[in-house]
């Protein structure tokens, strides 16, 4: 069975694959994901996206430097969900205790928090099949945030969307990382992204 690899400058025709030869097809610099089987390549970002995307990653880096409560990784580092999934999410936190979950080459099983920051050719996978898959495997928050509309979501096991930080909703977030998805999603909305400084 074969199936149509889409990509910004041509559409190849490859077999659909497992998650062994996925991650074993992928190379260093190099970002895709393996959704059912089928190869769906990342185009490249908008400045307002790689800006958010930055933003984050210091934020709550700068968290876990304080807080030394599990590893951060970018989207350079494959997650391995199943088989025939493997995501390589924008953002992905594993807490301390499951290291064992890292592995050579990817991070096996779903991390604590996925972050995903959305471009015009991945939006709709993003929050569509990968959400779906993220959710059956176990993904304890995962963060959608657009950085065009500035209308982000937030979700928590077991796949309650919040319409505000999570601070305010009594037992909202079971990870680490609450304060900082506060402040996230205030700071986030604004059209000029502030000094990461000031959350220090």
């Amino acid at each position: 069975m074969t199936t149509k690899l889409r990509h910004p400058a041509v559409d190849l025709e490859r077999e659909l694959l497992t998650a062994e030869e996925f991650l074993a097809w992928l190379e260093p610099g190099t970002v895709a994901d393996l959704i059912d089987g089928a190869i769906f390549m990342h185009s490249p970002v908008s400045i307002r996206h790689a800006r958010l995307l930055n933003f984050l990653d210091f934020l709550l880096r700068s968290y876990l430097e304080r807080h030394p409560l599990g590893e951060l990784f970018r989207e350079v580092v494959a997650v391995r969900l199943s088989s025939e999934n493997v995501f390589q999410p924008d953002l992905a936190f594993l807490r301390a205790e499951r290291r064992s979950a890292i592995r050579d080459n990817h991070l096996e099983g779903a991390p604590d928090l996925v972050v995903e920051v959305l471009s015009p050719r991945t939006a709709d996978r993003d929050v569509g099949p990968k959400f779906a898959v993220y959710q059956r495997h176990g993904v304890m928050e995962y963060w959608v945030l657009d950085p065009e509309a500035l209308a982000h979501r937030f979700t928590a096991a077991p796949g309650t969307i919040w319409s505000s930080t999570p601070k305010e909703r009594p037992g909202s977030s079971r990870g680490p990382y609450r304060d900082s998805s506060s402040c996230a999603n205030g700071w986030t909305r604004g059209a000029r992204l502030p000094s990461p400084n000031r959350w220090q």
